[in-house]
């Protein structure tokens, strides 16, 4: 039986990652499937992701929103969800795989990728706005098998929204496994204070981590908000200390690291490929970062007090702004100043020796932020996770407690397994989330622009 799971789980993965060759280059053809919807609603919905960046800031500090609107949480509570979600341990080790396999190169790729995945996030979010549902309790429900369910319904297509939405609930509900994150959380923790990764330690560590995630689970969507307000902060704030103090000590040597990373964006070594392999990675680290085209996040989005689907969807903006343009960048120019790429090291040891540079200490900081970008994913995959499942199996009280005392009891065990086959299966189920989720992007762009251009026209008024 084991034997035909895994077969099964092999399967898949080689049919989520099947690969073409680009100039030479191979990639898979999901990232592309992201990449692509990335650059047409940027051109189609008139680049907001440049000229609207600053209102969907203004829009998040409260100052057009009505507290009587439908919504569970304040916009701002609603992007920091929707951030402890996708800032998360991608960002330390996803950066530096970048950079060890692409070249310095790749960050400046990463770098454009994510202006363009700004307005396919503020596309997905949009439609979610707008397709969600608020019952007579004021409880929301929301998120892409919402938009697939209700938009294609409205069109004569109930069935084939029901199935495609159901498609994607499962596709959500596997990639919500919680045992990788936490996984990699134990791993990095442990590499950074030293101790040996035994199998006491790693159900130590995952009790620990499941007793607080566990408090946020069971509390709901309100211990959530106010959680992901406090814990997103201040994790951004720790990382972000560490890397301008690299910076800061290796001031003179920043000119010299953005001509290398520029100059190498086009002429990346065999390591690579040339420069369009630089292109290629820098395109799927950045596509993997700010999970654009996913859907997930607007299961958080949805959450937020608007009655203009199109508002929250300029404040989702934000979310690859400050996740892939601002920390994903720094974070790579600070390891090319610190030159710890160039050595034997992988992953997230380049970034612990980079932090090792400026003093012994600041690794520790490093773990504490490595702590809590894994905590707050957990919390918010959590929810996604339930949102999902209400969505399969119904919004009683009895599915939901099934559903949390699950995901509870499986984040010890993620401390301790061999997760080879496990990954294998979550990022295949999560990359499977966008096929639904951008075929239902196309179908509705013409809603989606209707939505953002009223919303801005509306605004100005309000605003003139």
């Amino acid at each position: 039986m084991l034997t035909i799971l895994n077969q099964a789980i092999d399967g898949l993965s080689t049919l989520v990652f099947t690969q073409i060759t680009l100039f030479g280059i191979s990639i898979e053809l999901v990232v592309l499937w992201l990449a692509v919807p990335m650059v047409f609603f940027t051109a189609y919905l008139g680049f907001v992701n440049v000229r609207h960046l600053g209102t969907g800031f203004t829009i998040v500090r409260g100052r057009l929103g009505q507290k009587d609107e439908p919504g569970q949480m304040s916009q701002f509570s609603a992007l920091t969800t929707a951030l402890s979600a996708t800032v998360g341990l991608g960002n330390i080790a996803g950066v530096a795989i970048a950079i060890t396999t692409g070249g310095p190169g790749a960050v400046f790729w990463m770098f454009v990728i994510g202006w363009f995945a700004m307005t396919l996030k503020c596309a997905e979010v949009t439609l979610g706005l707008k397709y969600r549902e608020v019952d007579a309790d004021g409880e929301v429900r929301g998120g892409p098998m919402y938009s697939m369910k209700n938009g294609l319904k409205g069109r004569g297509w109930a069935k084939t929204g029901l199935v495609m939405g159901g498609v994607y609930a499962v596709c959500a509900l596997l990639g919500a496994i919680p045992l990788i994150q936490v996984n990699q959380s134990y791993v990095a923790v442990a590499d950074v204070f030293g101790f040996a990764q035994t199998d006491g330690n790693a159900w130590i560590y995952g009790g620990v981590m499941a007793a607080l995630v566990g408090l946020v689970v069971i509390g709901g969507v309100g211990w959530l908000s106010r959680v992901t307000s406090l814990v997103v902060p201040a994790m951004g704030a720790i990382y972000l200390i560490g890397v301008l103090a690299i910076l800061v000590l290796g001031f003179e040597r920043i000119p010299g690291a953005l001509a290398l990373i520029v100059s190498d964006a086009f002429t990346g070594q065999a390591v690579a490929g040339g420069a369009v392999g630089v292109f290629v990675i820098g395109m799927r680290r950045a596509v993997y970062s700010s999970e654009a085209g996913i859907g997930s996040a607007v299961m958080a989005h949805a959450q937020a007090r608007t009655k203009e689907p199109a508002s929250e969807g300029l404040v989702a903006l934000i979310e690859p702004f400050i996740d892939t343009v601002v920390i994903c960048s720094l974070g790579a120019l600070a390891m090319v100043v610190a030159g710890t790429y160039t050595g034997d090291l992988e992953g997230i040891e380049v970034t612990v020796a980079a932090f090792a540079t400026v003093a012994p200490w600041l690794v520790y900081l490093l773990a504490a932020a490595v702590f809590l970008f894994g905590y707050s994913t957990l919390c918010a995959w959590g929810f996604y996770g339930q949102q999902a499942w209400a969505y399969l199996f119904g919004h009683g009280a009895a599915a939901r407690r099934i559903y949390k005392a699950i995901y509870i009891i499986g984040l010890p065990v993620g401390a301790v397994l061999d997760l080879g086959q496990v990954v294998k299966l979550v990022d295949s189920a999560f990359l499977l989330m966008a096929l639904p989720n951008i075929l239902a992007l196309y179908l509705f762009a013409p809603e989606i622009r209707h939505e953002i251009t009223g919303y801005l026209a509306r605004r100005k008024e309000l605003t003139a």
